[in-house]
Order: C-alpha cells, then structure tokens, then sequence
C-alpha cells in the first residue's frame, strides 16, 4: 500500500502563480487512499477522552463522520450561514479576499462537553478559531484538532495555541 502523501495531487500554479494545490479529491477518488486517511485521522486522537466531533461543511464532513461512525460518538455539523434550520449561533471569520460566516445550531453541543473537530486542511486558520469560538461559547472544551493536510508556511498552527492539533500530512509551504 502507498504512503498517504502518494495517493495526494499536487497541482502548480493554481489557483494562481506560484501556488502549489493539494488536492483531497484524489484521496476521496482511491478506496485505499480514503481508508488509509479515515485510519491515520482516527488514529491520531485515539488516546483523546471526548465526546463529540465537529466538522465544517464540507470536508469536514467527509472525515468526520466515518470516524464519529468507527468511535460511536455523535457528530456535529458546522455550516454555511442559513443552511441549519434551528436556533443557531455564528462566527464571522476571515477569508483570503473577504469574510465568511459560519452557524452551528446552539444546542448541539452541551456545556462540558469535550470536542474534537476533524477537518481536511488548515491553512491560515482561521475558518477553525471562529468553530472553536462557537463550541466554547456554548460550553463545550476542545480537546484535540485534527486535519489531513497542513500548510505549515501559511502558519494556521499559531492561531490554535493552547490546543492539541494533529496532521497527519505537513508541507512546509503554502
């Protein structure tokens, strides 16, 4: 069986100059490959106590539910403003030309709750500081991060001091 990082695409130049692009699809696309990240994710919070995982729409999605699956723990949901239908709370976060709003129903996490969050890359961090800020301002403790990818030069890791991250594949670039 291949490493993780041979079953990710690398694309130059998108999408602009001087960018290299890794793409998760080819991860999704090989059976081999989307076992193997679903394990090595899973594997890396095995020693964590929690009680639910957090994911963003919508890689996070894609990776957090097998393992709240494989775990038997409850997943929470984190989405695009206006796609959940009950009460929710919402965070407006940075984007690289502009801003973002993302909502998680406020009741889906109870006070004292300990949470992962499972998503595909970080990168800047910013899109996980405002989930962080929504599970604490309902009550819940992050205990562990977990991503596929990181982008180490784009320096997401220093927004996430104070907690447990993991990635299972670091590129030291952007």
């Amino acid at each position: 069986m291949k490493k993780i990082d041979e079953y990710v695409r690398s694309i130059d130049n998108f999408p602009q100059e001087g960018i290299i692009f890794r793409d998760v699809t080819s991860v999704l696309q090989d059976a081999d490959g989307l076992h193997l990240a679903i394990d090595l994710m899973q594997n890396s919070i095995q020693d964590l106590d929690f009680d639910v995982i957090v994911g963003p729409e919508s890689r996070g999605f894609i990776f957090g539910v097998p393992i709240a699956y494989n775990l038997h723990k409850p997943f929470v949901p984190v989405r695009k403003k206006g796609k959940l239908p009950c009460d929710t709370i919402e965070r407006e976060y940075q984007l690289e030309y502009g801003t973002a709003i993302i909502e998680m129903h406020r009741d889906a996490i109870l006070p004292g709750q300990k949470v992962v969050i499972v998503d595909d890359l970080i990168a800047t961090g910013g899109t996980t500081e405002a989930i962080i800020q929504l599970i604490e301002e309902v009550g819940g403790e992050v205990v562990g991060i977990c991503f596929l990818m990181e982008l180490e030069g784009l320096k997401g890791r220093e927004k996430l001091k104070g907690y447990r991250v993991e990635s299972v594949i670091r590129y030291e670039g952007n």
